[in-house]
């Protein structure tokens, strides 16, 4: 079992950065696929991004590629999430998520989340 916290949230403007820290605790670290998501209002939680085990394969969504980075740090327990250009539409609350099994851009491929940290855009 793994223990994800989230932070790094907070108030930006548009085109404005942010940095998300995802910190792990209590399995290997490395034996999970990471990823981030996000979750806004009313609406269903979306995949931004993910890093394989090693992070060697990255997967990011189409929305975000080319403003989005994610990285890991396996000695460290910690997956990042680095955010440019931020638009008011992806103020969200943003979730990352461990899964036991390959990288997933599917929600339901992770097996376990965070609290959430919350994002807000403003125009």
């Amino acid at each position: 079992q793994v223990q994800l916290v989230e932070s790094g949230g907070g108030l930006v403007q548009a085109g404005g950065s942010l940095r998300l820290t995802c910190a792990a605790s209590g399995s290997t670290f490395s034996s999970y696929a990471m990823g981030w998501f996000r979750q806004a209002p009313g609406k269903e939680r979306e995949f931004v991004a993910a890093a394989s085990r090693s992070g060697a394969t990255i997967s990011y969504a189409d929305s975000v590629k080319g403003r989005f980075t994610i990285s890991r740090d396996n000695a460290k327990n910690t997956v990042y999430l680095q955010m440019n250009s931020l638009k008011p539409e992806e103020t969200a609350v943003y979730y990352c998520g461990a899964s036991r099994g390959a990288l997933y851009t599917d929600r339901r491929g992770y097996d376990y989340w965070g609290q959430g940290t919350q994002v807000t855009v403003s125009s």
